[in-house]
């Protein structure tokens, strides 16, 4: 190919053996002076090898290319500036953790970059095996394996930088380190920021300037003065004004956590591709993770936390969801005293309170539940839950990466599907968007606490993490089915992020539960009243109905029955025939009001889908529950509170004593339950399925299917639990 030319760097830590392979290589064709400006060494050699003429360039031995030292300063700015054609990163095998660190941050940089793992005979002699092409596989970056003090694999470095050198640059935006949410927020807010202040040949990568700003780095900030002229004030304005609030967040300097997060990052790229026969573990993290990512105890582990939250859900929660049942409770007898009778008052009482106000008693669960998943994101658990899984995912041709979407779908479906775009493969993309409905939304979690808190009292808390696992266990046999029928293909290697253990800052978790708790609030007013409003329409007209018997001749008959009764009666019989007539007359109530609904509008809706959904043991009621919850599955419990009003102490009181008068059993509460959980998910999520797969049909694919798994699960558990009860 002629003596076309081509300039290598060789960096890396101090002691890497990055100075013997540099004397291997050039032998005694080197140039040694001092860097322009500073006093550090400055060596080149030239070298003919494959045809071309090879400058290499031994930059300073450093630990990372934050401008600390001069040493740093000099080797950053040589590969910012003169932009070499290869950058050779040596690595010292028998010390992977700590070099790894310097070669990650070389992989933030728009630059070709070598891994040559060094002293491998040394990391042999230890007991170290690793895996060089998964390492490759992950960081998207070749890896030789060489014995520097005897030219060992030199040949092979060399010939990968030619072929290096000679390709298109690519670098994986998605195999760059990922901070914590916060801060990619800012990051990503903050490149635009910048990329529209900038001119169209601005020398540096935007993300990495981005991160640089953020971590205050000065020479950066002077570079950026100089670059952007004016426009620099604003930006580096930004930058400071992202960096207070971060380090507010965390309580902690942004460079410190930064750093934190890039050794978890590569704490997780060590559990991947290094095994050791004795491999020393000393810090804190890692000794936790001895017991939390065992593979012998780390799940039943992660099994009992994810109990525990709901259990934690549904039991603390218990005491303020009274409260506020207690308020509203309160708040309808002061409507019912202070307006006259008539439709307004029945819009009022029976559809705004009667739904909204049947749902807006969770609030407490929704907060506790959005804590315990704050609370396992800040401490570090959630990514050591990612891993756990990522043996499990496998099985269905995924990764422990796509776990953490769905984990996120705890939450909310939503931003759980858009998640997923940090996935490299398009068909893995799909394949997690599809099965993340199963994982249950806290919007489903208030259909759970009605139904479970009703029929199954003590075990409630259990019995809703039974429901959690079921969608665990049917996500993953579906990713399995969809990945060999719909999806084929293998899995992208990812690196698994091991961020250290946290102490979390209570402020830190409550700006997390709360901003996920806004959203749910924003329903009430919006999507959930409009909802409830219809539904009371649909159940409240027409108004004109043909009633079975004239049920206020009725109650007058009972109250005249029983007052003559009370009137020859004294002390305790007269107050026990008092409870029977107003037991009897309420019964008549509950029985005006179930016909009056199922006469209404809503009431020939729920008949006519009736048939479809009586296999499954779910009444014309919980039927129009059901399809009213398309929209978003709150709407289900304040279908219910709709359809089942009747005269009761409190909201929910009076909503878990029709449910049990309605002739519902534990068995079909259980149904509809499994139902809740596996049908259609809600408009949003399948508009966000729509827009993330690019397609349409993929969206009306996972309608017809999670609702087709839904009614054969809930046929399963009905009619298999009344065979088995017989």
């Amino acid at each position: 190919m002629g003596n076309s030319q081509i300039r290598i760097a060789l960096t890396g830590n101090p002691n890497s053996g990055k100075t013997t392979i540099f004397n291997q290589l050039t032998g005694t064709r080197q140039k040694v002076g001092n860097w322009p400006g500073v006093t550090v060494e400055k060596k080149e050699g030239d070298i003919q090898k494959f045809g071309y003429d090879i400058q290499i360039v031994d930059l300073p031995g450093t630990y990372s290319l934050t401008p600390f030292s001069i040493e740093e300063i000099v080797a950053r700015d040589f590969i910012l500036e003169e932009k070499p054609d290869v950058v050779i990163d040596i690595i010292d095998a028998s010390n992977l953790e700590r070099n790894l660190y310097l070669a990650n941050q070389l992989r933030e940089l728009d630059t070709k970059v070598i891994f040559a793992l060094n002293m491998a005979d040394v990391a042999r002699a230890r007991g170290f095996k690793i895996d060089a092409q998964k390492l490759s596989q992950l960081l998207g970056v070749p890896v030789v394996f060489t014995v520097g003090n005897k030219g060992e694999g030199l040949d092979a470095l060399i010939q990968t930088a030619v072929d290096i050198a000679h390709s298109p640059l690519h670098i994986p935006e998605e195999r760059k380190v990922r901070y914590s949410k916060d801060i990619e927020s800012a990051i990503a807010d903050l490149k635009e920021f910048i990329k529209a202040r900038s001119p169209e040949a601005f020398p540096y990568n935007y993300r990495w300037t981005a991160i640089k700003l953020l971590e205050d780095d000065k020479i950066v900030k002077k570079r950026i003065r100089d670059l952007l002229g004016a426009s620099s004030d604003a930006v580096c304005q930004k930058a400071g004004d992202f960096r207070g609030k971060l380090a507010g967040l965390f309580n902690e300097d942004l460079e410190i956590v930064m750093t934190d997060e890039r050794y978890g990052f590569i704490a997780g790229i060590i559990k991947e591709v290094l095994s050791a026969s004795s491999l020393e573990r000393v810090d804190i993290s890692r000794n936790i993770d001895r017991v939390l990512t065992n593979k012998f105890v780390g799940f039943p582990i992660f099994i009992f936390f994810i109990w525990a939250m709901f259990q934690l859900t549904f039991t603390l929660g218990a005491y303020p969801m009274s409260w506020l049942d207690t308020a509203i409770a309160y708040l309808t007898a002061m409507i019912e005293h202070a307006m006259p009778g008539g439709i307004i008052k029945s819009l009022v009482i029976d559809g705004v309170i009667g739904g909204v106000g049947s749902i807006i008693v969770f609030l407490p669960n929704i907060l506790l539940l959005f804590f315990c998943i704050a609370l396992f994101e800040d401490t570090g658990y959630m990514a050591r839950a990612a891993f756990l899984m990522d043996r499990i995912m496998h099985l269905i041709g995924l990764h422990g990466k796509s776990f953490i979407p769905m984990l996120m779908g705890f939450g909310c479906n939503v931003p759980a599907i858009m998640a997923t775009r940090t996935l490299e493969s398009r068909k893995d993309r799909i394949l997690t968007i599809l099965i993340t409905p199963f994982m249950s939304c806290s919007a489903r979690l208030p259909v759970y606490i009605v139904l479970a808190g009703t029929f199954f009292a003590a075990k409630a808390g259990t019995v809703i993490f039974m429901i959690y696992l079921l969608g665990i266990v049917l996500a993953i046999l579906t990713g399995r089915m969809f990945r060999t029928v719909l999806l084929r293909g293998e899995d992208a290697p990812f690196v698994m992020e091991l961020p250290p253990y946290r102490v979390p800052m209570i402020r830190s978790l409550l700006i997390h539960m709360w901003d996920r708790s806004k959203m749910f609030l924003r329903k009430m007013g919006g999507i959930i009243l409009a909802g409830s409003i219809i539904v009371w329409a649909l159940s409240s007209f027409p108004r004109q109905i043909e009633y079975s018997m004239d049920y206020e001749a009725a109650a007058d008959e009972v109250r005249k029955s029983f007052d003559q009764k009370i009137k020859s009666a004294d002390g305790f019989l007269a107050s026990k025939l008092e409870s029977e007539r107003d037991k009897a007359i309420h019964d008549l109530n509950r029985q005006r009001n179930a016909e009056r609904a199922e006469k209404s509008y809503i009431g020939r809706i729920g008949k006519l889908i009736e048939p479809v959904f009586a296999p499954v043991g779910i009444d014309w009621r919980g039927s129009v529950a059901l399809l009213t919850g398309f929209v978003a599955k709150e709407i289900v419990v304040s279908t219910m509170g709709v359809l089942y009003s009747v005269e009761g102490d409190s909201q929910s009181d009076a909503l878990h004593s029709a449910l049990r008068d309605s002739g519902m059993t534990p068995l079909s509460a259980l149904s509809m339950m499994v139902f809740v959980l596996l049908y259609v998910p809600c408009l949003a999520t399948i508009g966000a399925i729509a827009r993330e797969t690019g397609a349409a049909k993929w969206a009306v694919f996972n309608i017809l299917y999670t609702t087709a798994v839904a009614w054969i699960m809930a046929f399963i558990v009905y009619q298999g639990g009344r065979l088995l009860g017989h």
